[in-house]
């Protein structure tokens, strides 16, 4: 079987999104930890760093899931006006049990079709939500929409690993370690074939950049992590948007 094989059709993306993402809620935030080797939550806060938050800020968790973001975010600045948005009710439902201390506002949302006035927001963050989406475009015209001018963009996404030296050990890693800890902790392997299969398959890095740039950011950049397999991306609208 091919390792894409596994992606569904476009037009059934969300839906089978949110199935797999509903099934595995309660196990998400562990199997992320095992799957980035203790790393996720360090990879968050570097995103958070790029969005330069201030008190009373409007921010945005967009595929927000169970609020390990928006965590970050109010860790760093604790007077944020927080949203913590999800296609998912059941990862909302465990990030709300779980964080109950948490300052945020929590709202299932359709990162295509965001129920938020234009110009809402200081800045907007996701976390493993991009190579998710049906419409990248779509979606990154969405977030672009809702940003204030000036505001700040940022996102933490797998990413297409580089070919070099070590590149056989990331394919071993998410080819065969990611499938069998999904299997092994959540009982749900076919899950962690999808993370595998839509991590392979999606952007690489400069490619990423031109679509932002395309949606109108502006200031684009990027950082590779973990051998390249994931990387964090920033940017901004501008002021006369």
């Amino acid at each position: 079987m091919h390792e894409t094989s596994i992606l569904p059709p476009l037009e059934d993306k969300p839906r089978y999104v949110r199935q797999m993402f509903g099934e595995i809620a309660t196990r998400y935030d562990l199997l992320n930890r095992l799957i980035s080797l203790g790393q996720d939550d360090r990879w968050r806060r570097l995103t958070v760093r790029k969005l330069h938050l201030q008190d009373g800020q409007r921010f945005l968790d967009l595929g927000g899931g169970t609020g390990a973001l928006t965590r970050e975010a109010l860790r760093l600045v604790p007077d944020l006006r927080a949203v913590t948005a999800d296609l998912t009710v059941e990862m909302l439902a465990v990030g709300r049990q779980q964080m109950t201390a948490l300052a945020t506002r929590w709202l299932a949302a359709d990162s295509l079709v965001l129920p938020f006035p234009t110009g809402t927001f200081d800045a907007v963050g996701s976390a493993f939500l991009l190579r998710n989406v049906a419409d990248l475009d779509a979606a990154l015209r969405e977030q672009y929409r809702v940003l204030k001018p000036g505001g700040r963009w940022a996102a933490l996404e797998t990413s297409r690993p580089p070919r070099h030296l070590l590149t056989p050990f990331m394919r071993f890693h998410l080819r065969v370690v990611v499938p069998w800890v999904g299997k092994m902790v959540a009982r749900h392997d076919s899950a962690y074939r999808y993370l595998q299969a839509s991590t392979e398959g999606f952007l690489s890095p400069d490619e990423m950049a031109e679509h932002l740039e395309m949606a109108g950011f502006r200031d684009v950049g990027f950082h590779r992590l973990m051998l390249g397999a994931v990387a964090v991306y920033w940017g901004r609208k501008p002021r006369e948007a």
